[in-house]
């Protein structure tokens, strides 16, 4: 009789243990499925953060070679301004006030293009910071999902059902930061990217 009980509860903890398995590589797939999501979206928003860091610095290296050239335009307007309060015959003095009046349009010119570039780079920045915003979230997703993984994994040799707890934790805050990052949601670990980084 003994031996038939014991059989009975090997055969219903096996079973017990094959549910548990069954269950661990089902939360296995799907986390890894869903990771895999979560990189390929990480890695466009990734080249939309490089595309733009690159604009914003093609930006303002155009907005200082307008400012170079608004102060070379300055400089000769100023040298201009003093020859032509220096200049007695009078025969000189329309051509010097024309250069004048160029030269003051050039700098007012630069003025405008400068702010224009400057309004452009800073609009270049502001996309990089929401990109990275996301970046954010789906770094924080894979890193929840890994550990979610490895987790799963010990759970499935150790048959603690508490890991399993602990695991599912994990894949669940893995999975809230990748539709935060999929659906714009303004979720952020603030606390852990600046740990982190």
């Amino acid at each position: 009789m003994a031996d038939v009980s014991d059989t009975i509860n090997e055969v219903l903890e096996h079973a017990s243990e094959s549910r548990l398995n069954s269950i661990i590589a089902l939360l296995v797939a799907i986390t890894a499925t869903f990771m895999a999501l979560c990189n390929v979206k990480d890695g466009n928003i990734v080249q939309g953060m490089q595309q733009a860091q690159a604009n914003a610095v093609d930006q303002w290296s155009y907005y200082q070679a307008k400012g170079m050239k608004q102060n070379l335009a300055e400089a000769t307007l100023d040298e201009l301004q003093l020859q032509r309060a220096m200049l007695t015959d009078p025969k000189f003095a329309p051509m010097l006030d024309a250069k004048i009046v160029s030269y003051q349009k050039q700098v007012k010119k630069y003025e405008k293009e400068k702010a224009d570039i400057r309004k452009e780079a800073e609009g270049d920045q502001k996309q990089y910071d929401a990109l990275n915003f996301h970046d954010d979230q789906f770094d924080m997703s894979e890193a929840c999902l890994s550990v979610a993984i490895a987790l799963f994994g010990v759970t499935a040799l150790t048959k603690k059902r508490w890991l399993l707890a602990v695991a599912s934790t994990f894949m669940f805050f893995g999975v809230l930061f990748g539709l935060a990052g999929f659906f714009g949601w303004t979720i952020h670990p603030d606390f852990l990217a600046k740990f982190l980084s």
